[in-house]
């Protein structure tokens, strides 16, 4: 539906003029205009929320001469509610009218806020989340088509699968990334070796704790591999403190903070939760997305992360396994202990770091390495 099509809708249910600030403006403003309508309330949380990001992109496409008009359609209950939530907002509105907002949002199939309906000719439908796209691109998505969104879509899967390091990690106004000294390394001295990008965040425990391994890891092969390997810090903190926090803690590189890279990889990786760990190949493509499962479970031993490397770990580790008994009994210990698969453990006699496999007790909380085993008794 173009901006023509609004015009006749509001007109035919009444609307006279729409608003802007404390001006009434006609509806003829938005004639030849991308129109979106964006349906929003004061007393919704994520509407408020999303407030700040609309009001950037629309300066920024106004200011680069963009004809992008959005027009509110309150959801609030009463005109002091509306007037509240609006005055903060550059654009335009409908007046306020609790029935009109109703049917209008009827005609445009609307079952949730915020929601932004693009209306040009060939726009996408609401189905297909508006307001997702503008959060991954920004103004970018810019005019919020269907073919503006499969060519960003195009653009990320080429960054993803062409194997151009220096076009995933880097862009024009930046060639490299930083160490936690402050040094600049140019991407360019990367290119070749395998790659993992770190998500994380120093707000959450559990990055803290998988922190912790990947250093274990990363350190052991930086004394063999460190030609061939290197992690890149993907920051999802908060602010730039908590970034400061985290990478002063880090021996790796990691993307600058302020720089936009960091929500792209999350949305070329399609990163949902955190830690998580994409490894990248020698040829600058994706090896594997479960870099944190392979750290965990088989640490430095994983590297290249090849699907050959843990097919072989996984061979190692039937083979140990048939030649371990299925259970013991040892005399440091009371119970009969079975033999079990434990990705990480700490065993009772050498006090020593355990993984894989050990023999167990199923009374109580004891473990054994399997060399730790005395059955001369």
């Amino acid at each position: 539906m173009d901006s023509t099509n609004i015009v006749t809708v509001l007109e035919s249910e009444g609307v006279e003029f729409l608003l802007s600030g404390e001006r009434k403006v006609p509806l003829s403003s938005c004639n030849g205009k991308t129109v979106c309508l964006l349906f929003s309330a004061n007393w919704c949380r994520p509407c408020k929320a999303l407030t700040p990001q609309l009001v950037r992109l629309y300066d920024t496409l106004r200011y680069d001469g963009k004809d992008l008009e959005i027009i509110l359609v309150s959801f609030d209950p009463d005109e002091d509610k509306f007037n509240e939530h609006f005055k903060c907002m550059p654009w335009l509105a409908v007046p306020f009218d609790v029935n009109l907002h109703k049917r209008l949002s009827d005609i445009y199939h609307v079952d949730r806020i915020p929601s932004l309906v693009p209306l040009s000719s060939d726009g996408i439908s609401i189905e297909e989340d508006l307001i997702g796209l503008i959060e991954d691109y920004g103004a970018e998505a810019f005019p919020f088509t269907r073919k503006r969104r499969e060519e960003l879509r195009a653009i990320d899967d080429a960054k993803r699968d062409g194997g151009k390091l220096e076009e995933l990690l880097a862009h024009q106004g930046r060639n490299y990334l930083m160490s936690r000294d402050g040094r600049e390394i140019s991407v360019s001295e990367l290119v070749g070796k395998t790659i993992g990008l770190y998500f994380g965040a120093h707000w959450s425990p559990p990055c803290r704790a998988f922190t912790s391994k990947l250093i274990e890891a990363y350190s052991e092969l930086m004394t063999s591999n460190d030609e061939f390997f290197e992690i890149i810090f993907v920051s999802t903190d908060r602010d730039l403190k908590e970034f400061e926090l985290n990478i002063c803690t880090m021996p790796w590189l990691a993307i600058p903070y302020h720089d936009k890279t960091r929500q792209d990889l999350c949305r070329i990786f399609n990163i949902k939760e955190i830690p998580a760990l994409v490894l990248i190949g020698p040829d600058g493509k994706a090896v594997s997305t479960k870099g944190r499962a392979l750290i965990s479970l088989y640490g430095a031993k994983a590297f290249p992360f090849t699907e050959l490397r843990i097919k072989e770990l996984e061979a190692a580790l039937v083979k140990e396994r048939e030649g371990l008994p299925p259970q013991v009994k040892d005399k440091k210990h009371d119970h009969m202990l079975k033999l079990d698969m434990a990705k990480a453990y700490v065993c009772d006699f050498c006090k020593k770091q355990g993984r894989f496999w050990a023999f167990s007790c199923d009374v109580c909380d004891y473990d054994l390495h399997p060399t730790c085993v005395d059955k001369s008794f």
